[in-house]
């Protein structure tokens, strides 16, 4: 992240850090708003019906599919999640966003921060959460702001009122507070001791070369293994949009294709085949992941699978070849 990049930590989430953005920067120009996948839609639902922007553009695209992202005029605002969480279709690069653009770009960066490398000098708002890429705890939201998002925040002033947790200004000035540890509200001491703990076990690793080969290496894993069979295929048609973390996939076998209704398994006759595939899944031999889940307890150097991290990492505890382990960070 370049040195005149600020990064705060929010309220809420991801979904705090990408509504802060929006309501504190939208509305001084158009702007486009593209999704391709639920949060991406959920972020148009906030700026057509909450905002009411009248000079809103709406771009979508199917799951499964990315729009054109090259017809994208970057002089407006922009909008966009890099990688879609719930349709496993991601940005392949930045090239669509023009460097000398007129607008910001806002990225929803969750389920791609620590995993992509994200081409820093095309965004200007990026946000992410503890609890995607790093398996960290949930609740907090970061927030990421180029020197031309704070130029905007000190210049514009939104037609509409804030809260609290959304203001980042004060007096036309950006609260630089909020961006050299002073939170808006308290946050957890344990989650962020598990969040520094978690980054210290990403920089052993070797930082974000070594984050990135591994999330690719288990995408590949279980690529290999969805291509290895007729019946099931990565939603993303295309091998260069295809997440790295979050990959979605849909069954293709002929009965399931061929099945009445939005869902299927509605009709009687459509209950035996569901109930087929089910215990043909139960009997398919899963990839074996290529580096580990993504929540790991990390102690003494060494990764610990553990069933239950999201719980026990909270109680500091994992169970182990018999014995109860203590996580290192506690």
């Amino acid at each position: 992240m370049p040195a005149d990049y600020r990064i705060g930590i929010v309220p809420a989430s991801d979904t705090g850090a990408v509504e802060m953005a929006m309501w504190s920067l939208l509305g001084a120009r158009p702007v486009t708003m593209v999704a391709w996948e639920s949060f991406g839609e959920g972020w148009v639902t906030d700026v057509v019906k909450q905002l009411k922007l009248a000079d809103a553009t709406v771009v979508t695209a199917p799951y499964g599919v990315l729009p054109d992202l090259a017809a994208i005029d970057t002089d407006q605002d922009v909008v966009f999640t890099w990688n879609g969480t719930t349709s496993g279709v991601r940005a392949p690069n930045g090239d669509w966003i023009k460097a000398d653009r007129q607008g910001l770009t806002i990225c929803d960066a969750t389920s791609a921060a620590f995993a992509v490398d994200l081409p820093w000098d095309k965004l200007d708002v990026v946000t992410y959460s503890w609890q995607k890429v790093l398996g960290g705890e949930a609740a907090h939201g970061m927030l990421i702001l180029s020197p031309r998002a704070v130029e905007r925040l000190e210049t514009y002033k939104p037609a509409w009122p804030l809260p609290k947790i959304f203001r980042l200004t004060k007096g036309g000035k950006l609260i630089e507070g909020i961006f050299q540890g002073e939170t808006i509200n308290t946050p957890s001491m344990l989650c962020v001791e598990d969040y520094l703990d978690a980054l210290d076990w990403a920089d052993g690793l070797g930082g974000l070369p070594a984050l990135i080969r591994r999330s690719e290496a288990n995408a590949a894993a279980l690529q290999t293994w969805v291509d290895q069979r007729d019946w099931i295929a990565n939603l993303a048609d295309v091998p260069e949009t295809r997440s790295n973390t979050s990959v979605c996939l849909k069954i293709v076998a002929p009965w399931f294709a061929a099945r009445p209704g939005p869902a299927g398994g509605g009709a009687e006759e459509n209950r035996r085949p569901a109930g087929e595939a089910r215990r043909r899944l139960r009997h398919q031999r899963l990839p074996r992941r290529a580096a580990g889940p993504a929540h790991l307890v990390r102690g003494n150097g060494r990764d610990r699978r553990c069933r239950s991290a999201d719980r026990l990492a909270r109680l500091g505890l994992c169970p182990g070849q018999g014995r109860v382990r203590r996580v290192a960070a506690l």
